[in-house]
């Protein structure tokens, strides 16, 4: 499992997946379902998480709606930087979803 915080063009959202990667194909078509096509994400580590959020991680993880790609613990960004320095986050991971050109 990985965390991480997803910043995009509304804010930081966190994150945990069961995916490899903060590009997996899976991962990325979540985030499109919830509107993000363009984001930078940053892993954090879990058990930083874990002991940040507590209860609410074990929640989340819980939490039937949500599906093991993309769980998301926390949807406030202010929040979020409050609780992980920045020199434990991971080096940023751009993704940005292809513009489909217009016909000249």
């Amino acid at each position: 499992m990985k965390a991480g915080v997803i910043m995009s063009g509304t804010g930081a959202i966190l994150v945990l997946s069961a995916c490899d990667s903060f590009e997996d194909p899976q991962l990325v078509q979540s985030l499109r379902e919830k509107g993000i096509t363009k984001y930078i994400a940053l892993e954090v580590p879990v058990d930083m998480v874990k002991g940040s959020y507590g209860s609410l991680f074990q929640i989340t993880l819980a939490d039937r709606k949500q599906s093991d790609v993309c769980r998301v613990i926390d949807v406030d960004g202010a929040r979020i930087f409050r609780n992980f320095p920045l020199t434990v986050m991971g080096r940023p991971i751009c993704h940005e979803a292809a513009i489909p050109r217009k016909a000249a």
